[in-house]
Protein backbone atom coordinates (compact mmCIF):
# COMPACT_ATOMS: atom_id res chain seq x y z
CA UNK A 1 0.00 0.00 0.00
CA UNK A 2 1.27 3.42 -1.03
CA UNK A 3 -0.83 5.85 1.01
CA UNK A 4 -1.07 9.35 -0.38
CA UNK A 5 -1.13 12.75 1.28
CA UNK A 6 -3.46 14.78 -0.94
CA UNK A 7 -4.96 18.14 -0.03
CA UNK A 8 -7.34 18.56 -2.97
CA UNK A 9 -8.20 17.28 -6.44
CA UNK A 10 -9.04 19.20 -9.63
CA UNK A 11 -12.40 17.44 -9.90
CA UNK A 12 -13.54 17.32 -6.25
CA UNK A 13 -11.91 20.39 -4.69
CA UNK A 14 -10.73 20.39 -1.07
CA UNK A 15 -10.30 16.94 0.46
CA UNK A 16 -8.18 17.45 3.57
CA UNK A 17 -10.58 18.96 6.11
CA UNK A 18 -10.29 16.98 9.33
CA UNK A 19 -6.60 16.13 9.51
CA UNK A 20 -3.21 17.80 9.30
CA UNK A 21 -0.33 16.62 7.14
CA UNK A 22 1.41 15.32 10.26
CA UNK A 23 -1.76 13.46 11.29
CA UNK A 24 -1.85 11.63 7.98
CA UNK A 25 1.80 10.61 8.17
CA UNK A 26 1.22 9.14 11.62
CA UNK A 27 -1.99 7.40 10.51
CA UNK A 28 -0.26 5.83 7.52
CA UNK A 29 2.58 4.43 9.60
CA UNK A 30 0.16 3.04 12.19
CA UNK A 31 -2.17 1.63 9.54
CA UNK A 32 0.55 -0.41 7.86
CA UNK A 33 1.41 1.49 4.68
CA UNK A 34 4.56 0.35 2.89
CA UNK A 35 5.28 3.82 1.51
CA UNK A 36 3.84 7.33 1.45
CA UNK A 37 3.12 9.46 -1.61
CA UNK A 38 3.09 13.23 -1.13
CA UNK A 39 1.60 15.58 -3.71
CA UNK A 40 3.75 18.70 -3.99
CA UNK A 41 1.97 20.31 -6.96
CA UNK A 42 0.33 23.54 -5.81
CA UNK A 43 -1.76 24.66 -8.78
CA UNK A 44 -3.87 21.52 -9.21
CA UNK A 45 -3.61 19.70 -5.89
CA UNK A 46 -2.83 22.36 -3.29
CA UNK A 47 0.35 20.61 -2.21
CA UNK A 48 3.72 22.07 -1.33
CA UNK A 49 7.36 21.19 -0.85
CA UNK A 50 6.88 21.63 2.90
CA UNK A 51 4.25 18.87 2.89
CA UNK A 52 6.94 16.46 1.73
CA UNK A 53 9.82 17.73 3.85
CA UNK A 54 7.63 17.69 6.96
CA UNK A 55 6.54 14.13 6.26
CA UNK A 56 10.08 12.98 5.46
CA UNK A 57 11.34 14.36 8.76
CA UNK A 58 8.56 12.61 10.67
CA UNK A 59 8.36 9.08 9.25
CA UNK A 60 10.87 6.42 8.22
CA UNK A 61 8.83 4.98 5.34
CA UNK A 62 9.95 5.47 1.72
CA UNK A 63 8.41 8.61 0.23
CA UNK A 64 7.28 9.17 -3.36
CA UNK A 65 7.19 12.76 -4.57
CA UNK A 66 4.01 13.02 -6.66
CA UNK A 67 4.32 15.94 -9.07
CA UNK A 68 4.73 16.78 -12.74
CA UNK A 69 8.44 15.98 -13.17
CA UNK A 70 9.64 17.53 -16.43
CA UNK A 71 13.30 18.50 -15.93
CA UNK A 72 16.58 17.37 -14.41
CA UNK A 73 16.19 20.07 -11.76
CA UNK A 74 12.86 18.55 -10.74
CA UNK A 75 14.60 15.22 -10.16
CA UNK A 76 17.42 16.82 -8.18
CA UNK A 77 14.91 18.82 -6.12
CA UNK A 78 13.06 15.60 -5.30
CA UNK A 79 16.18 14.11 -3.76
CA UNK A 80 16.92 17.32 -1.82
CA UNK A 81 13.44 17.25 -0.32
CA UNK A 82 14.12 13.85 1.24
CA UNK A 83 12.03 11.69 -1.09
CA UNK A 84 13.25 8.25 -2.12
CA UNK A 85 11.21 7.95 -5.31
CA UNK A 86 10.23 10.29 -8.14
CA UNK A 87 7.16 10.09 -10.39
CA UNK A 88 7.75 10.13 -14.15
CA UNK A 89 4.58 10.33 -16.28
CA UNK A 90 5.16 8.90 -19.76
CA UNK A 91 2.35 11.02 -21.25
CA UNK A 92 4.11 14.21 -20.11
CA UNK A 93 7.57 13.40 -21.48
CA UNK A 94 9.23 12.68 -24.80
CA UNK A 95 11.14 9.41 -25.15
CA UNK A 96 14.41 11.31 -24.81
CA UNK A 97 13.25 13.15 -21.69
CA UNK A 98 12.00 9.95 -20.08
CA UNK A 99 15.32 8.22 -20.71
CA UNK A 100 17.32 11.19 -19.43
CA UNK A 101 15.32 11.67 -16.23
CA UNK A 102 15.35 7.95 -15.49
CA UNK A 103 19.13 7.93 -15.88
CA UNK A 104 19.63 10.99 -13.65
CA UNK A 105 17.37 9.56 -10.95
CA UNK A 106 19.34 6.31 -10.95
CA UNK A 107 22.64 8.17 -10.70
CA UNK A 108 21.57 9.99 -7.53
CA UNK A 109 19.93 6.98 -5.89
CA UNK A 110 16.25 7.75 -6.53
CA UNK A 111 13.78 5.07 -7.50
CA UNK A 112 11.34 5.89 -10.31
CA UNK A 113 7.65 5.15 -10.45
CA UNK A 114 6.95 5.41 -14.18
CA UNK A 115 3.26 6.08 -14.77
CA UNK A 116 1.46 4.77 -17.85
CA UNK A 117 -2.11 4.66 -19.13
CA UNK A 118 -1.97 2.11 -21.97
CA UNK A 119 0.14 -0.59 -23.56
CA UNK A 120 2.05 1.82 -25.83
CA UNK A 121 3.13 3.91 -22.84
CA UNK A 122 4.02 0.73 -20.95
CA UNK A 123 6.34 -0.22 -23.81
CA UNK A 124 7.99 3.21 -23.61
CA UNK A 125 8.55 2.67 -19.89
CA UNK A 126 10.11 -0.73 -20.48
CA UNK A 127 12.39 0.69 -23.17
CA UNK A 128 14.07 2.95 -20.59
CA UNK A 129 14.46 0.07 -18.16
CA UNK A 130 11.65 0.94 -15.74
CA UNK A 131 11.48 -1.61 -12.94
CA UNK A 132 8.42 -0.10 -11.21
CA UNK A 133 5.46 0.89 -13.39
CA UNK A 134 2.32 2.58 -12.17
CA UNK A 135 -0.79 1.93 -14.23
CA UNK A 136 -3.18 4.83 -13.80
CA UNK A 137 -6.76 3.60 -14.04
CA UNK A 138 -8.04 7.13 -14.60
CA UNK A 139 -8.17 8.52 -18.12
CA UNK A 140 -6.26 11.81 -18.33
CA UNK A 141 -8.90 13.42 -20.54
CA UNK A 142 -12.25 12.06 -19.33
CA UNK A 143 -11.23 11.31 -15.70
CA UNK A 144 -13.16 8.04 -15.97
CA UNK A 145 -11.74 5.05 -14.06
CA UNK A 146 -11.32 1.83 -16.06
CA UNK A 147 -9.89 -1.03 -13.95
CA UNK A 148 -10.32 -3.51 -16.82
CA UNK A 149 -7.95 -1.50 -19.02
CA UNK A 150 -5.48 -1.17 -16.17
CA UNK A 151 -5.49 -4.93 -15.68
CA UNK A 152 -4.86 -5.48 -19.39
CA UNK A 153 -1.89 -3.12 -19.28
CA UNK A 154 -0.50 -4.81 -16.17
CA UNK A 155 -0.82 -8.22 -17.83
CA UNK A 156 1.42 -7.03 -20.67
CA UNK A 157 4.34 -6.32 -18.30
CA UNK A 158 7.15 -8.82 -17.67
CA UNK A 159 7.13 -10.68 -14.37
CA UNK A 160 10.13 -8.85 -12.91
CA UNK A 161 8.44 -5.44 -13.10
CA UNK A 162 6.74 -4.14 -9.95
CA UNK A 163 3.16 -3.23 -10.87
CA UNK A 164 1.40 -0.40 -9.04
CA UNK A 165 -2.29 0.34 -9.61
CA UNK A 166 -3.22 4.02 -9.28
CA UNK A 167 -6.50 5.94 -8.89
CA UNK A 168 -10.09 5.08 -8.11
CA UNK A 169 -9.75 2.83 -5.06
CA UNK A 170 -12.50 3.38 -2.50
CA UNK A 171 -13.04 -0.08 -1.00
CA UNK A 172 -11.08 -3.11 0.13
CA UNK A 173 -12.95 -5.14 -2.49
CA UNK A 174 -11.47 -3.00 -5.27
CA UNK A 175 -8.01 -3.46 -3.80
CA UNK A 176 -8.54 -7.23 -3.61
CA UNK A 177 -9.44 -7.29 -7.32
CA UNK A 178 -6.26 -5.39 -8.18
CA UNK A 179 -4.19 -7.84 -6.12
CA UNK A 180 -5.87 -10.79 -7.80
CA UNK A 181 -5.02 -9.24 -11.19
CA UNK A 182 -1.32 -9.35 -10.28
CA UNK A 183 -0.68 -5.83 -9.03
CA UNK A 184 2.02 -5.70 -6.37
CA UNK A 185 0.80 -2.46 -4.80
CA UNK A 186 -1.95 0.13 -5.01
CA UNK A 187 -1.68 3.88 -4.53
CA UNK A 188 -4.60 5.34 -2.59
CA UNK A 189 -5.17 8.90 -1.41
CA UNK A 190 -8.71 10.24 -1.38
CA UNK A 191 -10.23 7.24 0.45
CA UNK A 192 -7.82 7.75 3.36
CA UNK A 193 -7.74 11.54 3.42
CA UNK A 194 -11.53 11.76 3.67
CA UNK A 195 -12.07 8.76 5.96
CA UNK A 196 -13.56 9.20 9.42
CA UNK A 197 -10.95 6.69 10.63
CA UNK A 198 -7.97 6.60 8.23
CA UNK A 199 -6.11 3.97 10.25
CA UNK A 200 -9.00 1.50 10.18
CA UNK A 201 -9.65 2.18 6.50
CA UNK A 202 -5.99 1.64 5.63
CA UNK A 203 -5.81 -1.56 7.63
CA UNK A 204 -8.81 -2.92 5.70
CA UNK A 205 -6.99 -2.24 2.41
CA UNK A 206 -3.72 -4.10 3.13
CA UNK A 207 -2.83 -7.76 3.17
CA UNK A 208 -4.57 -9.07 0.06
CA UNK A 209 -2.63 -11.95 -1.59
CA UNK A 210 -1.22 -11.15 -5.01
CA UNK A 211 -2.61 -13.26 -7.85
CA UNK A 212 -0.79 -14.90 -10.72
CA UNK A 213 0.93 -12.92 -13.44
Amino acid sequence: MIAEIKRRSPSKGELLRDWTIDDLGDFYVTGGASAISVLTDTDHFGGSVSDLTSTASRVSLPILRKDFTVSINDVLDTAEMGASCVLLIVAALSSEELAELTHVAGDIGLDCLVEVHDEAEAWSALEVGASMIGVNQRDLHTFEVDPDRAQRVAASLPDEVIRVAESGFHSSEQVALAAAAGFDAVLVGEAFVTAADPVATLRSFVGHPIGGR
